[in-house]
C-alpha cells in the first residue's frame, strides 16, 4: 500500500555542507554535462532535486549520458565507436560497436604525468602493518614487464590467466598485465580449497596460473603448496605456473619465479581490443551446481567503474581508497578500479580481526585512507565489541565509510555516526558480482538516512516491481533494472546459447533484469534492501525479508549470528524456525527466547516471530561470506546434502551437516 503523502520526512543522520556539495565531482559533472549535452542544470539550494533530475536524464537519455561520461573522463578509443548503444535489448545489448580500447592503459595513465609518476599508486600491508609502496611509475613498469613475459609464454588475447593469490601488490600487477595483453583474468583467494578453485578454473581452462606458496592469516602461516600441486595437476591446459614466494619457499619444479618475470625495463604495450572483449571472469556465490562463470567486458567495466568510483564515491587524485576484500570477491576487482580515477589503492592482506577487531581502523589510520570500504558484518561486529575507533585511532582523513556484502542495519548507521565521526558520509551500497558494480548506493551530495541507501545509481533504471510486473513505491518489490548497463555480463562461460544467462536474470520478467533482491523505492528517492527474494519468507500471505529479522535479532548482545528459514508444510502449514549462534557465555534459555520474540514482535510484527528458536554451532556461509539460506531450506525439506549444496561453495561443510542431522531427527520424530 502506498504511503500517504502526509507521511513525515525523517530527519537525516548526515547532510553534506555547501562546500562539499560544490566540490563534489558529480556536481562538476552535472554542470559540464548541462553545458555540453543538455543535461538538466543543478537546482540551486536543492541537491536532492538536482540529483533526481540528473538521474532521470541519465536513464531517459542513456546514450547521451554514457557518451558524456566517456568525454568527462577522457576515455581513449583507439578506433571510434559507431554509436553508443547499437541494440538495447536485454540480454545481449551491444555497446560502443567499432570502438577499441584497453582497461589497463587507462588504469596506468597517471604514470605518464611527470608530476605524479613518483606518487604512490598502491599502498600494501599485512598483519604486521608495515607499509609497502608502489609508485605509479613502478606499477606501470611491473605491468609492462609481466605483460611482455606473458606474451613470451604464448599468451594471446582471449587466453585465460588465473590467479591463486591474496590481496597483495603482485595480484594488481597480474590483473593489469593480463588486461594489457588482452587476456582474460580470473582469481580465487588462497583460503579456497583445491576443489573450490578447480570448480571455477576448470570451467575457463587457463593457460597460466599465478600462485603464492601460502599466506598469513590471524597470525598463522598457511602453507598452500599441496593445494597448488593439486591445481597444476587438475588444470591440463596450463602452459606455465608463476610462483610468488610469499612464505619464502623456492619455486616448485617446472614453475617460474615471479621475480624473474617482473623486473625488466620494458616499454608498456596495450592490446587494443573491442569494447566487448572479455576482461575477467567472476564467479557467482551460488551454492548448488558449479558456480556461474560470469564474463565482463573491458569497455563495460571501464565505463561503469569510472562512474562508480569517480562520481558516486567521489574518488580522485589525492584520495586513498581502501576496501577490506579478497581476490575471490568482486569488491577486489572494484577496488583495483580505484586506479582509474588516479586514487591510491590500499591493499590489506590479513584477518579483519587480528590481533583484535579494530584492525581495519588501524589500517585506515596507518595509510591515511579517505574512502574506507568494509562489510556491514564488520561494522556490526565492531559495535558489539564496544570499540571506539574515532576515539582510539586517528581517522581524520576518512571522509566516507562505504559498506556492502549485506544491508547495513540501522544500528550500523548510528554506530558509525557516533563512534567513527559525526561528519561522516556513510555510503551503503548494493549490487552484485553479476554486474561487478552497484545498482544503488552513495551520492556525495545527498543526505544519509538511517537504514537507507541514498539513491539509485546514475543510468540505472532501478525499480521495485510487484508479481504482476508493476512498479511500486513505498512497498516491497522485486529489484529490477529496466534498462541495459555496460557492465552487465556479456555472457556466461560455457553457455553457448545463453540459456543459463537468460534463466538467471530474465525469466521472471522477459527483457528486464530481475536481480533476486527485495527492495523498497521510497517516495523520497532512497532505496531500502530487504534481502534475497529467492529465500523469501511468506507468512499468512505477507512477504518478509530475512534481513529485517537479522537486524533485530543480532542487535541483542547474546546473539552472535542468526539464520531464518520459511518452509511450506505438506498439510498447508508454514514452519519458520530461527537458528541462532550464541555469543560466548550466552545461554539459550526461556528468558532469551522471550527477549528475541518480544523484540521481533514490537520492532517488526507478530508475523516475524519464529515458530521455534534453535541453537546451532554455526551459521553456514558461501566462500565470500554470505549467509546460506536456500540450501538449509532444502536440507530441512529432506534433500540430501550432496544435492542441496555444492560442497566446494561453502565455508564449513560440518556446519551444514548439523542441519542435515536436524532434518533427519525431525523426520524420524514425525515432525
Amino acid at each position: 500500500m502506498t504511503a500517504p503523502q502526509t507521511a513525515p520526512v525523517p530527519e537525516p543522520l548526515w547532510t553534506p555542507g555547501p562546500e562539499r556539495i560544490a566540490g563534489a565531482r558529480i556536481t562538476r559533472f552535472q554542470e559540464w554535462a548541462a553545458g555540453r549535452h543538455c543535461a538538466p542544470a543543478a537546482v540551486p539550494g536543492d541537491p536532492a532535486a538536482s540529483y533526481a533530475a540528473l538521474h532521470a536524464w541519465s536513464v531517459s537519455e542513456s546514450e547521451t549520458f554514457w557518451q558524456a561520461l566517456t568525454e568527462w573522463f577522457d576515455v581513449r578509443f583507439s578506433t571510434p565507436y559507431e554509436r553508443v548503444l547499437a541494440d538495447p535489448a536485454m540480454p545481449g545489448a551491444r555497446w560502443f560497436p567499432g570502438a577499441r580500447l584497453n582497461y589497463a592503459e587507462h588504469a596506468l595513465r597517471p604514470a605518464l604525468d611527470p608530476a605524479r609518476a613518483a606518487e604512490p599508486a598502491l599502498l600494501h600491508l599485512d598483519e604486521s602493518h608495515e607499509i609497502g609502496t608502489v609508485s605509479w611509475a613502478e606499477l606501470r613498469r611491473h605491468v609492462a614487464s609481466l605483460a611482455a613475459a606473458l606474451r613470451r609464454l604464448g599468451v594471446t588475447p582471449g587466453d585465460r590467466v588465473s590467479g591463486y593469490v591474496p590481496n597483495i601488490a603482485q595480484a594488481v600487477v597480474a590483473v593489469l598485465a593480463s588486461a594489457a595483453v588482452g587476456a582474460v583474468w580470473t582469481s580465487c583467494a588462497p583460503d579456497f580449497g583445491a576443489r573450490s578453485v578447480l570448480d571455477r578454473f576448470q570451467q575457463v581452462e587457463p593457460v597460466v596460473l599465478i600462485t603464492v606458496d601460502g599466506y598469513v592469516y590471524a597470525g598463522k602461516r598457511h602453507d598452500r603448496t599441496d593445494v597448488v600441486r593439486e591445481l597444476r595437476a587438475g588444470l591440463p591446459t596450463l602452459r606455465a605456473t608463476v610462483h610468488i614466494p610469499l612464505l619464502g619457499t623456492p619455486a616448485p619444479d617446472g614453475a617460474l619465479a615471479w621475480d624473474d618475470l617482473v623486473g625488466d625495463d620494458t616499454e608498456a604495450e596495450f592490446a587494443q581490443v573491442p569494447f566487448d572483449h572479455p576482461l575477467w571472469v567472476l564467479y557467482s556465490s551460488g551454492t548448488t551446481g558449479l558456480p556461474k562463470a560470469i564474463v565482463h567486458s573491458q569497455g563495460g567495466i571501464l565505463l561503469e567503474h569510472l562512474k562508480q568510483t569517480g562520481l558516486h564515491l567521489d574518488l580522485g587524485p589525492g584520495d586513498r581508497f581502501f576496501w577490506y576484500t579478497s581476490t575471490g570477491w568482486m569488491m577486489w576487482n572494484f577496488l583495483v578500479s580505484g586506479l582509474l580515477t588516479g586514487a591510491t589503492v590500499v591493499l590489506y592482506d590479513g584477518s579483519p580481526g587480528h590481533p583484535d577487531i579494530a584492525a581495519q581502523w588501524r589500517v585506515a589510520e596507518r595509510t591515511g585512507t579517505t574512502v574506507f570500504g568494509t562489510s556491514a558484518a564488520y561494522v556490526i561486529a565492531c559495535r558489539k565489541a564496544g570499540i571506539h575507533p574515532g576515539r582510539d585511532t586517528d581517522l581524520s582523513a576518512v571522509t566516507c565509510v562505504a559498506t556492502t556484502g549485506s544491508p547495513l542495519p540501522p544500528d550500523g548507521f548510528r554506530w558509525l555516526h557516533d563512534e567513527v565521526k559525526a561528519d561522516l558520509w556513510i555510503a551503503s551500497v548494493s549490487g552484485g558480482t553479476d554486474v561487478c558494480s552497484c545498482f544503488a548506493g552513495g551520492v556525495p551530495t545527498l543526505p544519509v538516512h538511517i537504514g537507507e541507501l541514498q539513491a539509485p545509481c546514475l543510468a540505472t533504471d532501478l525499480q521495485a516491481w510487484d508479481p504482476q510486473g508493476r512498479p511500486v513505491t513505498d512497498e516491497v518489490g522485486e529489484l529490477v533494472v529496466a534498462n541495459p548497463l555496460p557492465s552487465m555480463p556479456i555472457r556466461f562461460w560455457n553457455d553457448p546459447d545463453g540459456t543459463r544467462y537468460r534463466e538467471s536474470y530474465f525469466e521472471m520478467f522477459p527483457g528486464v533484469w530481475r536481480h533476486g533482491d527485495w527492495i523498497t523505492r521510497t517516495s523520497r528517492g532512497t532505496v531500502i534492501i530487504h534481502g534475497r527474494s529467492d529465500s523469501t519468507l511468506n507468512r499468512q500471505g505477507v512477504r518478509m525479508g530475512s534481513a529485517d529479522i537479522y537486524e533485530v535479532v543480532e542487535r541483542l548482545p547474546d546473539i552472535a549470528e542468526s539464520l531464518v528459514i520459511g518452509i511450506e508444510q505438506p498439510d498447508g502449514g508454514y514452519w519458520m524456525p530461527l537458528f541462532v549462534k550464541l555469543a560466548p557465555g550466552a545461554v539459550l534459555d526461556d528468558a532469551l527466547r522471550d527477549r528475541v520474540r518480544s523484540a521481533l514482535r514490537t520492532q517488526l510484527s507478530p508475523r516475524h516471530v519464529p515458530d521455534e528458536i534453535i541453537e546451532v554451532p554455526g551459521i553456514p556461509h558461501t566462500l565470500t561470506g554470505k549467509r546460506i539460506e536456500v540450501p538449509v531450506k532444502r536440507l530441512l525439506q529432506g534433500t540430501a546434502l550432496d544435492r542441496a549444496v555444492n560442497p566446494g561453495s561453502v565455508d564449513d561443510l560440518e556446519v551444514l551437516r548439523f542441519y542435515e542431522r536436524l532434518a533427519a531427527e525431525r523426520a524420524t520424530a514425525g515432525a
